[in-house]
């Protein structure tokens, strides 16, 4: 009898420690677009690497998990976090009252500023240039904006009463504005790497139409997880992760935005 409750008690502390050696390993499913370098992207050998990949390592770190990031198209992402396929979200994702609705959205921890691609010809006849107000911007009549559905491309245009074309991929967004088919398209630092290889065609809108607040997103009711981020997220300046990230991404950053004056605080901050 001893003999069997002590083989019995043996099995229970196996499978009590092999429980809770996986909780400690499993991964963290990290949902994210790989075409969004210096954020989301890859290296030459085809390897995650950005500033949020770096973001999402140092996350699994403080949840003591692995990190698997799941390149998965941008307009997916939340399908993919509702069907469990990923547990979270972070790639330069805005929190809106729209996505909202689908996702819980942690605290920001990025701050982006929403600029505008515009098409050279249309600038040129309305004068368009970073000194015009942003209230001016959107007061000049029969503007055709073009966006990806679902995203601040379409929403923002919309709250100042635009019919928006909506489409499904930037490349093709890019390519409306080139050829003069749409006027202007609405968004963040991708924005630049467009204009940098159509600059005979486009110019760029810089004055801050808006400041998007940047989230990393879990399914609804996916309170635990959301507290723990919560915490990771305050703790990224103290911990000196951001300092770590300014040394590594500064120069990518000047790059990406053609400025040598930029750095990586004009996301990190509110105030750049």
């Amino acid at each position: 009898m001893k003999k069997t409750f002590l083989e019995t008690l043996t099995v229970i502390l196996l499978l009590f420690l092999t429980a809770c050696s996986k909780e400690q390993t499993e991964s963290l499913r990290v949902g994210m677009d790989l075409k969004f370098y210096p954020f989301t992207g890859s290296d030459n050998n085809g390897n995650p690497s950005g500033i949020e990949i770096d973001i999402a390592e140092a996350l699994g770190e403080h949840l003591g998990k692995n990190v698997e990031i799941v390149n998965t198209e941008f307009s997916m992402l939340i399908p993919a976090l509702q069907r469990e396929e990923i547990d979270i979200i972070i790639g330069s994702m805005g929190i809106t009252e729209e996505r909202e609705k689908t996702v819980d959205f942690s605290n920001p921890y990025l701050y982006g500023k929403i600029v505008a691609l515009v098409n050279r010809e249309f600038a040129d006849f309305h004068d368009i240039t970073n000194d015009m107000p942003v209230e001016k911007f959107f007061n000049i009549k029969n503007t055709n904006f073009i966006g990806i559905n679902g995203s601040i491309a379409v929403s923002i245009p919309q709250s100042y009463g635009y019919e928006v074309k909506s489409i499904t991929s930037d490349a093709v967004a890019e390519r409306e504005v080139v050829t003069g088919n749409s006027d202007a398209l609405v968004g963040s630092y991708t924005l630049y790497g467009m204009h940098a290889t159509n600059k005979d065609t486009t110019i760029m809108y810089k004055n801050p139409i808006e400041l998007s607040l940047t989230g990393m997103a879990v399914k609804q009711g996916n309170s635990e997880l959301l507290k723990k981020v919560n915490e990771f997220i305050s703790k990224m300046e103290s911990s000196g992760l951001n300092n770590q990230l300014r040394k590594d991404w500064d120069q990518a950053i000047k790059e990406k935005l053609y400025d040598d004056n930029m750095t990586l605080d004009y996301y990190l901050s509110l105030d750049q």
